[in-house]
């Protein structure tokens, strides 16, 4: 009895007062059930917005992180206390914040560490260090550090691969992947800071990816490398390398960031260039350089010229005399670099004697030069090798 009833109920009932009832409940409880499937949706938007926050927790300056964790419920100063965290102490596990509260390490811990060493070789002739280094999604990068009589330097990667697409390169065999953070840039010299127990004293932006075409992050991680709050390098002591992106460094002429711009040149003649560096067919060699006497005049730091020299393939006398023509009543600084022997380009260096004739021809017509120091020549030193090894040993 007491079902039949049950089901005459929900069904209706014959009088009037019942079916509005019945109406009136329904209404009532989808509104509810509405209101309950909004309220997880917005929770679920604010979850994910504040995930995104964490994510890049290691990239953001000390005003940014003071508004992401207020939106989070943290007081003001917790700001300041993460960023050097991060910054000044290089402190990849959150868990050793012990003036953070607890929930809140807690929170950051799934986004820790940015940056994970994979494997390190090091040279025995120099002490040179080649690290590889795994992002939280699997993408690997190189770094190196270099020990000279005035400082250690270390070269970081700006991207994950390189388009470029420069014959003599071996990072740009892969391709181009995608761009790195300003966290992950940081992430980098933290990471041989904390495995060599020493000071980075200059960093040089000359690894893996061309730096201009990840703008934004590189004037970002310029600015949180140098914060006073933070390592507080100096920005006189960083080196930006670029193949030549000319709208670029007529923008970074502007930042108010004295670096030293590096300019990756390596041919004297557009046809030559556009063989070699495929930006050349987009940016002519003068119209570059005539950008750099830009960030020279703006700046006042003088440029960098690198020219990797190839056997028989750009370092000839006749190659010498074109190049001081090209950089004659620049002031700029010519960097001779003997290339890097990359299998899968055939590319050799030249001899000794005749990169020491090289360097006396620009000397003889007034160009300032150095033959760079050759440094883990008994590693993989150049920009890609280890990479393409280890990815290469996981295949197998």
């Amino acid at each position: 009895m007491e079902d039949n009833v049950y089901v005459n109920n929900i069904v209706g009932s014959s009088t009037g007062s019942g079916r509005a009832e019945d109406s009136s409940a329904e209404k009532s409880s989808a509104a509810t059930g509405k209101a309950e499937r909004r309220n997880t949706v917005n929770r679920g938007e604010e979850d994910s917005r504040a995930e995104d926050r964490l994510r890049n927790v290691t990239s953001l300056y000390p005003e940014e992180l003071e508004k992401e964790l207020m939106a989070e419920g943290y007081p003001k100063f917790r700001a300041k206390q993460l960023f050097q965290w991060i910054h000044a102490r290089q402190t990849e596990e959150p868990s050793q914040m012990t003036n953070l509260p607890k929930n809140l390490r807690e929170r950051l811990t799934p986004f820790f560490p940015v940056v994970r060493e994979v494997t390190c070789q090091t040279s025995k002739k120099d002490g040179t260090r080649k690290y590889l280094f795994a992002m939280q999604d699997g993408e690997m990068i190189e770094s190196v550090w270099m020990p000279y009589e005035h400082g250690n330097s270390v070269c970081i990667s700006s991207q994950a691969g390189c388009g470029m697409g420069c014959t003599f390169c071996a990072s740009a065999i892969g391709g181009f992947h995608r761009n790195l953070t300003a966290g992950e840039m940081a992430g980098q010299v933290y990471g041989i800071l904390r495995d060599t127990g020493k000071r980075v004293d200059n960093i040089v932006v000359m690894g893996t990816g061309e730096p201009m075409q990840n703008y934004d992050q590189l004037i970002r991680f310029i600015r949180l490398i140098s914060h006073e709050e933070g390592y507080g390098l100096s920005v006189r002591s960083i080196t930006v390398s670029t193949c030549g992106i000319v709208p670029r460094i007529r923008q970074f002429a502007g930042e108010g960031l004295p670096v030293t711009l590096a300019l990756s040149l390596h041919a004297v003649t557009d046809e030559e260039r556009r063989r070699t560096m495929p930006v050349a067919r987009t940016y002519g060699i003068e119209e570059t350089l005539d950008a750099c006497s830009c960030y020279f005049e703006q700046t006042g730091r003088r440029v960098t010229v690198e020219y990797a020299l190839i056997r028989d393939e750009n370092d000839t006398e006749r190659h010498a005399n074109a190049l001081s023509a090209l950089l004659r009543d620049r002031g700029f600084h010519v960097n001779l670099i003997p290339v890097n022997p990359v299998m899968e380009r055939g590319m050799r260096p030249g001899t000794r004697n005749s990169q020491e004739n090289f360097k006396k021809i620009l000397e003889k017509n007034h160009i300032n030069v150095t033959i760079r120091r050759g440094m883990g020549s008994d590693i993989d030193a150049a920009c890609g090798q280890l990479r393409r090894k280890f990815a290469g040993s996981e295949k197998e």
